[in-house]
C-alpha cells in the first residue's frame, strides 16, 4: 500500500505555526514512506475564503520546502463530484432532504435545552419529509442511529463515539453548496488518503467522516490528532503572541529548516537531539512519538534554534537570504562586500538573518556619526596616534587579506610595548561607527584596503575637530 497524506487548509486566513507543523508532520509521513503528500485547498466558505490567502499557503509551503506531489486541488473545483455522491446517496437512502426552516430548528433545540438534552436535529424529516411549495430543502446525512463509531488514532490511541450521540449532519445547504465535513470525505476518498493528520480540534468531525465514508463503501483512512501549539503563556495561540502568517517569520530571519526544525520538535521528540536536518527528521520522524498534550510556543527556543543552523549552515547557503534582507534595508548592491565573508564573521554573533543583516549594515555604509559613547572613549586624543600609526601600517601592506592585516596589527601593538586591543578598538569604531563588530581583521578584510582607509582619514579628521579637554 502506498502511503498518501494530505494538508488540507481552509484559506479564510493565513498559513500560521499550526498548519505548518500540521503540514510538516503530515510531509514527513509521506517522505519517509516513499509515499504522496498531497496539497488541498478547502475553499468551499466562499465568504470567508481569499485569494490572498490561497496565494499566502502555497508560497509558505514553497518557502518552506514542503513540496506536494499532487496539488494544489480546490474543492470548488469539485462541486460536480459532491453532487453526484449526493444525488447516489439520496437515491440509496443515505441521505434525505430536510424541508425544515431556522425557525422550526431553533424551536426544537429550546425545546431540547429546557428538557436539558443535547440541542440536536431530531430526524423529524428523516422518513418522508413533507414538500413544501416555494421551500428549497437542505440534504442531511442519514447517520447510522445504533452502534458506534472507532477512531484508530496515532496520537491518542482508540477514540469511540456512539452513533446516537451524532445527529444527521446537512451535506447541501439550500443555496447548493456542500458542507465541510462531506467534501472532505469525498476528497479523501477519490484522492486515496491512507493517513489524516491534523489537529485535535477536528477530532469531533471524524465519527462524522468516517460514517460518510462507510456510506461511500470507502475504507476509512488511519487518523494522527496532533494537539493543539499554545502561546508562550499557556493559552491558546493568537494574535497577540506574535506573527499571524509563516511568512513573517522569513520577513524575520528565520531559515526555513530551522522553523522546520523547531516546529518538528514541539510535540514530538527523538531522545535528547534538539538539531535535526530535514532528512535527519524524515529518516526518524514516527507519529507514535508525538505527545498528546499540547505544546507551548517558546520564541527563545525559536530563535536559539534558528541560531544553531545558522551556525552549521555552508555560508553560501545563507548569502542569497542575507542578500534580500539587506536590499530590504536599503542596501543597493549587496554583492559589492563578499557575502560568503560577512556571513562567516556574523554567523555567531546574530540568531536570525535580519539580526545578521542590521548588524552588517556597517560593511556598506561608512559611519556618519559615531556612537557617542565610543567615540568618547576611543576617538580621542589618546587614540588619535594609534590610528594614525595603524593607517599607515595598513596602507603599506603588500596583500590584503584577515591574516595579513592581523600580522601587521599585532607586529605594530608589540613595537610600541601595547596590547592589540588597544589598536583595534579606535580601529573598531572608526571603520564601524560604534564599539562592536566582528574580529577586526576580519572587519577591515571585508571592508577593503580602500574603504578602510578612507574611513581612517575620516575618524582622524573628526578627532582634529572636536575641541580641547
Amino acid at each position: 500500500m502506498t502511503i498518501r497524506t494530505r494538508f488540507a487548509p481552509s484559506p479564510t486566513g493565513m498559513l500560521h505555526i499550526g498548519g505548518v507543523r500540521t503540514a510538516l508532520f503530515s510531509w514527513l509521513v509521506a517522505r519517509r514512506a516513499g509515499g504522496v503528500f498531497i496539497l488541498r485547498i478547502e475553499d468551499t466558505d466562499r465568504e470567508r475564503s481569499t485569494p490572498e490567502a490561497v496565494h499566502a499557503i502555497i508560497e509558505g509551503m514553497q518557502w518552506l520546502g514542503l513540496t506536494a506531489d499532487e496539488g494544489p486541488f480546490y474543492q470548488t473545483d469539485r462541486y460536480p463530484r459532491y453532487h453526484e455522491v449526493i444525488n447516489q446517496f439520496l437515491q440509496s437512502g443515505h441521505a434525505y432532504r430536510c424541508y425544515c426552516s431556522k425557525e422550526e430548528l431553533d424551536e426544537m433545540r429550546a425545546a431540547q435545552s429546557a428538557r436539558k438534552e443535547k440541542p440536536r436535529y431530531d430526524g423529524r424529516c428523516r422518513h418522508g419529509a413533507i414538500v413544501r411549495e416555494g421551500v428549497t430543502p437542505v440534504v442531511r446525512f442519514a447517520n447510522p442511529q445504533e452502534g458506534q463509531v472507532v477512531v484508530r488514532d496515532l496520537v491518542h490511541g482508540p477514540i469511540v463515539f456512539q452513533n446516537s450521540e451524532l445527529d444527521d449532519l446537512i451535506i447541501l445547504r439550500s443555496d447548493g453548496n456542500p458542507t465541510y465535513n462531506f467534501c472532505v470525505a469525498v476528497d479523501d476518498w477519490d484522492m486515496r488518503i491512507t493517513h489524516v493528520v491534523r489537529g485535535d480540534d477536528h477530532i469531533n468531525n471524524t465519527p462524522r467522516q468516517i460514517n460518510l465514508l462507510m456510506a461511500m463503501g470507502a475504507e476509512p483512512p488511519i487518523y494522527a490528532h496532533l494537539p493543539m501549539i499554545l502561546g508562550p503563556d499557556g493559552t491558546k495561540l493568537s494574535k497577540r503572541h506574535g506573527a499571524v502568517s509563516v511568512l513573517e517569520y522569513r520577513e524575520a530571519g528565520f531559515l526555513p529548516e530551522a522553523l522546520l526544525n523547531y516546529l518538528g520538535r514541539l510535540g514530538w521528540s527523538h531522545g535528547d537531539q534538539e538539531i535535526f536536518s530535514i532528512e535527519e527528521m524524515i529518516a526518524l520522524f514516527d507519529l507514535a512519538d508525538v505527545n498528546k498534550s499540547a505544546s507551548a510556543l517558546n520564541p527563545e527556543k525559536m530563535a536559539w534554534t534558528n541560531q544553531q543552523h545558522m551556525m552549521r549552515s555552508p555560508s553560501a547557503h545563507l548569502t542569497a537570504p542575507l542578500a534580500l534582507h539587506l536590499q530590504a534595508l536599503g542596501v543597493i548592491d549587496p554583492s559589492a562586500r563578499s557575502l560568503e565573508a560577512i556571513v562567516a564573521s556574523q554567523r555567531e554573533r546574530a540568531k536570525t538573518l535580519r539580526e545578521m543583516a542590521e548588524a552588517s549594515l556597517f560593511f556598506y555604509r561608512a559611519p556618519t556619526a559615531y556612537e557617542s559613547k565610543a567615540a568618547g572613549k576611543h576617538l580621542n586624543a589618546t587614540a588619535l596616534p594609534w590610528l594614525q600609526v595603524a593607517e599607515e601600517a595598513l596602507g603599506e601592506l603588500l596583500t590584503w587579506g584577515a591574516v595579513d592585516i592581523h600580522r601587521s596589527l599585532e607586529t605594530l601593538a608589540a613595537s610600541h610595548g601595547v596590547s592589540l586591543g588597544k589598536i583595534a578598538q579606535p580601529l573598531r569604531v572608526a571603520v564601524a561607527g560604534g564599539g562592536v563588530s566582528p574580529p577586526i581583521d576580519q572587519t577591515l578584510a571585508i571592508l577593503g584596503r580602500t574603504e578602510v582607509l578612507a574611513r581612517l582619514a575620516a575618524a582622524v579628521a573628526y578627532i582634529a575637530g572636536q575641541p580641547a579637554v
